[in-house]
């Protein structure tokens, strides 16, 4: 029954994640982290190596199973699969017909999941407050980069792939923004809807190698340097606040897709944008983020828990 319930907790995690990697700006790593299974969704990443067909060969599938984390991977993928499959509809329903509200509710939850991390994490030494800082930095840069436009060919596609991966699985960096970052976000809706297999695939390899890779350095760095990891990524959070405030006004777009905007607070937002800043219903959907946090922590204590 234990293992009944924390495998339905873990689905609906999945859930979430799939649903933030459809919202831009949004990473699928930040669910994972402030849900409390960071860690394990690295390590099981990590673990998917040459060795696994080893384990295979000698010790047979059961054991090829343990080793990789089957059962938590297939639960979590289908979480996020069956999200993408079908939450991604009603998300970009949200999006275009209650924007505001939506992104207050992604502000307020990365607000409380920087609160909750920052209390189980104190930034208690000098180093750990310069880590926090320098994430911060690295988060609101990138948000203010300059997009490039590059040449959408198989070789930038395989390293587009490689980065725009990594990304989602890193707290408060979302992978869609790099690609619009790099000015391959079209190039890579373009190749979905026209179903071109030479793009998908090179954009997949490109990931798929960067995500091995990747994951073996994140892991390392959780194993010996946690609490300053932790520190950076609890920056990454709250340097992404700046992509995801409500209320904005687009400076610059190519093709309908944005480039870049400018952050207004609620009364310049109404007079600029002439619309409805929906202060009060903005307010009340950031401290529903807020309430979801305490949701997601009592569900990352559940495995832990002895008496669950």
């Amino acid at each position: 029954m234990n293992n009944w319930r924390h495998h339905i907790v873990l689905f609906f995690k999945g859930l979430a994640m799939g649903a933030a990697d459809v919202v831009p700006g949004v990473s699928g790593g930040t669910i994972a982290f402030i849900s409390g299974i960071y860690s394990e969704l690295i390590d099981t990443i990590k673990s998917i190596n040459l060795r696994t067909f080893s384990v295979l060969r000698h010790q047979g599938v059961l054991a090829a199973w343990e080793h990789i984390n089957g059962t938590f991977i297939t639960v979590l993928l289908g979480g996020i699969l069956t999200s993408l499959f079908s939450l991604a509809r009603v998300m970009h329903y949200l999006l275009e017909a209650y924007p505001l509200p939506l992104w207050a509710f992604f502000t307020g939850l990365i607000v409380g999941s920087v609160i909750y991390l920052l209390r189980l994490h104190p930034l208690s030494r000098g180093l750990e407050k310069v880590c926090f800082l320098i994430g911060c930095a690295i988060a609101f840069g990138i948000s203010n980069a300059p997009p490039m436009v590059l040449e959408g060919n198989l070789t930038t596609m395989f390293f587009a792939g490689s980065i725009a991966l990594c990304a989602m699985i890193l707290p408060g960096i979302s992978g869609s923004f790099i690609l619009v970052l790099l000015g391959l976000y079209p190039v890579f809706i373009r190749a979905i809807a026209n179903f071109q297999i030479d793009i998908l695939i090179a954009f997949a390899s490109g990931g798929i190698i960067g995500l091995m890779l990747f994951s073996r350095l994140l892991s390392w760095l959780l194993a010996y340097f946690q609490d300053r990891v932790i520190a950076v990524m609890c920056g990454f959070l709250v340097g992404s606040l700046n992509v995801i405030w409500p209320w904005k006004q687009v400076v610059d777009s190519t093709d309908g897709i944005v480039q870049s905007t400018s952050n207004l607070l609620p009364y310049q937002f109404a007079a600029i944008a002439g619309q409805d800043p929906q202060t009060l219903i903005c307010l009340a959907t950031f401290f529903l983020g807020l309430a979801l946090v305490l949701v997601l922590e009592y569900a990352g204590k559940i495995k832990s828990d002895p008496a669950s």
